[in-house]
């Protein structure tokens, strides 16, 4: 199965060796008999069509769903023919969030604050530990998407959209060393110093990445009409 993934954004210079987005899915998904291509749609490179892959994966970025962006109508175009081709899609953080806007939702810089480093969410009726990095988050969710995880910080931490989209807002592809690197060099001055500490106090604590990447797999794999 050819999973094709839209890069939305660019991991800071500072942190490049671990290579650039698409390939913290990649070696996140790794084992589960994928192919992938990616298209830096940030750069306004697209795919084709939809039917370029078997399925979509849309990344995290420091960008904005609701900013002025000459790539993200194409790619809300995108999202929509994707769904009405019933090709499956898995969207996290940027990818949630401008998933949900083009399916009618709302997204905005939330008032709240952020929510960064080892976060535990309600999934599947268990609490599930992801890396979170974000402001933004859903506040609204489309008419066609349920919610299947939340905190008490993000209502709609996670969208399903029948059997053809799942989003979640976390970066299950984040270990804690690019979470550290985030902390170093984009955290101060932007987020909380407390916050930033409490992150940092959880740093060797384990996150369930690898459950969630199962979960990803399986939403790929789902036999669909």
């Amino acid at each position: 199965m050819k999973i094709g993934i839209l890069i939305t954004g660019h991991p800071p210079d500072e942190l490049m060796q671990g290579g650039t987005y698409d390939q913290y899915f990649e070696r996140l998904l790794q084992g589960h008999g994928f192919t992938f291509q990616g298209w830096p749609v940030v750069d306004g490179i697209f795919p084709d069509s939809v039917t370029d892959a078997d399925g979509w994966l849309i990344t995290g970025s420091k960008h904005g769903a609701y900013e002025d962006h000459d790539w993200i109508p194409p790619l809300e175009d995108f999202i929509r023919e994707a769904y009405d081709a019933n090709r499956p899609m898995i969207g996290v953080c940027f990818g949630h969030q401008i998933i949900a806007q083009a399916m009618g939702g709302r997204v905005e810089k939330f008032s709240g604050g952020w929510s960064v480093g080892r976060t535990e969410y309600e999934m599947d009726g268990k609490s599930v530990a992801i890396n979170a990095w974000h402001q933004d988050q859903v506040v609204e969710k489309p008419a066609t998407a349920q919610t299947i995880a939340r905190s008490d910080f993000c209502q709609h931490a996670g969208l399903l959209y029948g059997d053809r989209i799942w989003t979640i807002q976390p970066h299950p592809e984040y270990g804690a060393d690019f979470i550290d690197g985030l902390i170093r060099t984009r955290g101060k001055g932007l987020v909380p110093d407390a916050l930033l500490a409490s992150a940092t106090d959880l740093l060797a604590h384990p996150t369930d990445s690898d459950l969630v990447a199962r979960k990803m797999a399986a939403f790929f794999k789902k036999e669909r009409a």
